[in-house]
């Protein structure tokens, strides 16, 4: 028996793939199937079953194309209602793979057809859980995700959790090793440790969740604290529950190729957004107007989802050369199919047709604290337990992901610092202003790590992070 985790760091998740003597199993496939048919094709097995925890939220799952291209059926917890032909599981339901077993334990709270997969070897042990979004590193799934397909409140979701956890977790021995779908960094709960797998013996004693007194307590700590989830969520459900293209056809039209001479037509005919995914140490140099900058080497695809948020909303690229097929992928991972083409040549070729360009003034660390004075304003992007953690004195805390209920209180005539952690969302967030006309501002690179490493600004006292959450 082989399991292997698929880790995916950009969008903090994790699938799974289990191979027995010549048959193997797919959990919660990523959108991109091919290298899991190279897996299939180098260890000579048939995929026999995909398993999904749950229809996803934060990503579009690969099991429609990986169940095309293979024949093996997906299968669903109880309760689930996919527009697509798919077994739909008993509780306590086991499937065999080669000579193992997966017995379905349907755990609803984070959605109603939540199901945990429970792996047992060879010998007859119980081994691994797939948890999906039930049950984390750290934490548990959210449960305000399914209210508007239940007539539930979160109140009564988290007590669904709660039994699920108490019923079918926590009676499990402790040496089961815990697979999560998600670890941290992902909008899926609040407070996910670093690490991607564990026993659930340690879970019982670090989880905060499974360490409440009773279901009152649990439902109070796990909602409390919880923020609005990314507004492209409910879109990828929908993707996931009622299908959608296949990746050839998305890499297909997004692989048009369209010369800088025709580029403004091109958006104006379609209604495209500019998105420019170069670092955005290039973008701030120059960039074409109104366009808006989400660097692919970071956390890109959940940006794009928080911030465009209308997933059939039309994109134009300007991409780093040979980045065309990375970019298209990791937009597809969260639903954004309509990728209309990308600039031929990238933003030189722009440049060559002389073409106008903007920029953004950015400033380094130094330069920030050599024209920073008590008149100075300061708007500061982060998440708000990062604020709380420790901020530069005075500074606004506005961050990225609320941008569209912020940017029309900023009055321009008034200058301003930006800044974020590192200058990756800060960017992020010049780039939006400026294609809304808000251009008295100056961003810092570096962010708050190189304005603090300089020493020479006022800053809050540190609070540890895990403590503001």
């Amino acid at each position: 028996m082989k399991v292997e985790q698929i880790y995916t760091g950009c969008l903090a998740q994790g699938a799974y793939y289990i191979v027995s003597e010549n048959e193997a199993a797919i959990i919660d496939p990523l959108r991109e199937v091919k290298p899991y048919l190279d897996r299939l094709e180098k260890d000579n097995v048939t995929l026999k079953y995909i398993f999904e925890t749950h229809f996803h939220a934060d990503f579009v799952s690969g099991h429609l194309d990986l169940s095309k291209a293979t024949g093996a059926p997906i299968v669903y917890g109880p309760t689930a209602q996919p527009e697509f032909d798919a077994i739909i599981a008993e509780d306590n339901q086991i499937f065999e793979i080669g000579k193992v077993k997966i017995k379905v334990l349907h755990t609803p709270g984070h959605t109603m057809e939540s199901s945990t997969y429970l792996l047992i070897d060879e010998n007859g042990v119980e081994t691994a859980i797939f948890t999906g979004d039930t049950l984390f590193l750290g934490d548990v799934g959210r449960p305000d995700l399914a209210q508007k397909a239940t007539s539930l409140t979160q109140e009564d979701l988290a007590g669904i959790l709660y039994e699920s956890l108490q019923t079918k977790i926590m009676p499990l021995d402790d040496s089961i090793t815990v697979y999560p779908a998600h670890g941290a960094g992902s909008a899926c709960g609040k407070n996910m440790q670093k690490e991607t797998v564990d026993l659930l013996g340690n879970q019982k004693k670090t989880n905060y969740a499974l360490n409440q007194p009773d279901k009152e307590s649990f439902v109070k700590e796990v909602l409390d604290g919880l923020t609005a989830p990314p507004k492209y969520f409910g879109m990828n459900v929908a993707m996931n529950k009622g299908g959608y293209e296949s990746l050839d056809v998305v890499m297909n039209k997004g692989l048009t190729a369209i010369p800088a001479e025709d580029f403004e037509a091109y958006a104006e005919e379609t209604g495209a957004l500019i998105l420019d995914t170069r670092n955005p140490a290039e973008f701030h140099k120059g960039f074409i107007p109104n366009s808006i900058n989400i660097g692919l080497k970071g956390d890109f695809a959940p940006w794009v989802g928080a911030l465009i948020v209308d997933v059939k909303h039309p994109l134009l690229l300007v991409v780093e050369k040979g980045t065309e097929e990375e970019a298209i992928t990791r937009l597809s991972r969260v639903g954004f199919d309509h990728v209309v083409g990308y600039l031929k040549g990238g933003f030189e070729s722009w440049k060559n047709n002389s073409k106008e360009t903007d920029e953004i003034k950015r400033i380094s660390p130094e330069e920030f604290a050599e024209q920073f004075d008590k008149t100075s304003k300061v708007i500061d992007v982060r998440k708000i337990s990062e604020y709380s953690a420790e901020h530069i004195d005075n500074a606004y805390n506005r961050p990225l992901d609320e941008i569209s209920e912020w940017i029309n209180t900023i009055d321009d005539a008034e200058h301003f610092f930006l800044h974020c952690a590192g200058g990756y969302r800060s960017m992020i967030a010049a780039s939006i202003l400026n294609s809304h006309g808000i251009r008295n501002f100056t961003e810092v690179e570096g962010g708050f790590n190189g304005i603090k490493k300089t020493g020479k600004l006022p800053t809050s006292d540190f609070v540890c992070q895990s403590k503001t959450l």
